[in-house]
């Protein structure tokens, strides 16, 4: 069965994200560029979360706000998808929402359990997601008129990051109880 041309399209962009997000946690975990490693408390730990969900926070405000702005603004839209049939703009935006509100919860969930539950050593890995999540989104937002393509890259990016340090969260823990 051959691929079509959008097809190829996302599968570059979803391999570019997985080998960037490949490198950046593995950064996070083995290298410790933030020095969290001397971490030794509970505080320490919230601490990294709380900065760490600053940058996705802040998408879902944007996300948000921009709906709201557009709806403000437009007669027919004011009164909100419920009551209203829905300009393509406000679908796209209506979309936008909708998505960064799925990688926002899984962004968070990921994020707390990494930094409660995986060594000190590897805590760094989470800011560093956080900011694959703001690029991530960036390139999504940039790209979705453009089709699948277009937006591969910025999605694989949110995802990937939160699938791969979940995966590597669930290792870690399968590995620990069987020891």
């Amino acid at each position: 069965m051959a691929i079509s041309v959008k097809q190829a399209g996302v599968a570059k962009g979803m391999a570019f994200a997985m080998s960037v997000c490949v490198v950046t946690i593995f950064s996070g975990v083995y290298l410790d560029p933030f020095g969290f490693s001397l971490i030794s408390d509970f505080h320490g730990r919230t601490q990294i979360l709380a900065l760490s969900i600053i940058l996705p926070t802040l998408f879902m405000f944007v996300s948000v706000g921009r709906m709201a702005r557009f709806r403000f603004f437009s007669p027919d839209e004011i009164d909100g998808s419920g009551l209203t049939k829905g300009s393509s703009d406000s679908l796209v935006l209506q979309s936008l929402l909708q998505n960064t509100l799925e990688q926002f919860v899984l962004a968070l969930a990921v994020y707390a359990a990494w930094c409660f539950l995986m060594p000190v050593s590897t805590l760094s890995a989470v800011p560093l997601c956080s900011l694959l999540f703001a690029i991530g989104r960036i390139l999504f937002f940039k790209g979705y008129k453009g089709g699948a393509a277009s937006r591969a890259a910025g999605f694989a990016l949110t995802f990937y990051s939160s699938a791969l340090l979940f995966l590597c969260l669930i290792v870690h823990e399968v590995w620990r109880l069987v020891s």
